[in-house]
């Protein structure tokens, strides 16, 4: 029997209701909220008006629309990505910072800064999906006496150490792609470091340098314009998006490959719901129409991925890209 009267029974029952919706009230600020319901970050660790930085805007606001929130690009430049890399990949994993970055800080970065590079790309950071690719470009001056690949290194071989190439530093793809070069070739050439591909495309015109790996948007626009000659591009198969210029492969280097692409990550542990989310987002947008020809004005081909895909092209990269720094002996620690 109990000890209470019916009123204070119903009383107490009053009070339990009470304390259980107390209860669900103190809990719900812990319910996870509907993602996302604030503007989304997305980093670009290179200055405005880098390639990862156009297409990151070209991609921020049709992903705005898809996702109803605003995602704001922020430019982190320095230490040829690096930081702009680290500092994404420390950020909260809760699917408010992703990143726009390229290969050099997910590939080669890892092996020329053990010590100091400051991430680890493949625990620290989760792929979301490949954005885009692009081929290099091996362009000569005008002048230039060689207008093939095979003449350039007969050039080559006919004055060793004497002609020089210009890169956007050691460690860089410019760098890197000539090492594989004079492995392949047999030749020696002097390095010239400059600080962008601007300067290094004025001082093939001006006759300061005599050959250099560029990135297309910036060599394309004088080749056009019969200030430099373009030899060849790093692509194996030829390029709908630079037609008529041979591949290296096709000039006698087989498997002599060297693209450029740009990807999207965001720090690792983001939940598996917010990274599908994304790649579905960003994977219909790289196939709008719209968005196809103007990645095709900057000489980018859309890309999309699977997370899956994105990772075993890195892996890929990393141990061809590898073997060259390792026989170049190359540290930037």
């Amino acid at each position: 029997m109990s000890k209470f009267s019916p009123t204070r029974r119903i009383a107490h029952k009053a009070i339990l209701s009470l304390a259980a919706g107390a209860t669900v009230l103190l809990a719900a600020p812990s319910m996870a909220s509907p993602w996302p319901d604030r503007a989304i970050q997305m980093v670009v660790p290179f200055p405005a008006g880098s390639s990862p930085d156009t297409l990151a805007r070209l991609i921020a606001d049709p992903l705005s629309k898809a996702l109803g929130q605003a995602v704001i690009v922020e430019n982190k430049p320095g230490a040829g990505g690096n930081i702009g890399t680290r500092y994404a990949s420390q950020a909260k994993p809760d699917g408010y910072t992703i990143l726009m970055t390229i290969n050099g800080p997910m590939v080669t970065a890892p092996t020329l800064y053990k010590k100091t590079l400051g991430y680890n790309p493949e625990t620290d950071l989760a792929p979301i999906t490949l954005v885009g690719t692009s081929p290099n470009v091996l362009v000569v001056p005008m002048d230039s006496p060689a207008k093939t690949v095979q003449e350039f290194v007969a050039l080559a071989k006919a004055k060793p150490d004497t002609l020089n190439y210009g890169t956007v530093g050691p460690g860089s793809s410019s760098h890197l792609s000539m090492a594989m070069l004079e492995h392949q070739a047999g030749i020696q050439l002097q390095q010239i470091p400059y600080t962008g591909f601007p300067q290094i495309i004025s001082s093939i015109i001006g006759g300061d340098i005599q050959a250099s790996f560029m990135v297309p948007g910036i060599a394309m626009p004088q080749i056009t314009a019969n200030k430099a000659r373009a030899l060849a591009i790093t692509s194996l198969e030829p390029s709908e998006i630079l037609p008529g210029i041979p591949t290296m492969a096709s000039s006698g280097y087989p498997g002599f490959e060297s693209i450029s692409w740009d990807a999207m990550y965001a720090p690792a542990g983001t939940p598996v719901d917010i990274l599908d989310r994304l790649n579905q987002a960003i994977t219909q947008i790289l196939t709008e129409p719209e968005v196809s020809k103007k990645m095709a004005a900057l000489y980018f081909t859309p890309a999309p991925s699977s997370p899956e895909q994105l990772s075993a092209l890195v892996h890929k990269e990393k141990k061809r890209w590898d073997e060259v720094i390792d026989r170049l002996h190359l540290s930037l620690d």
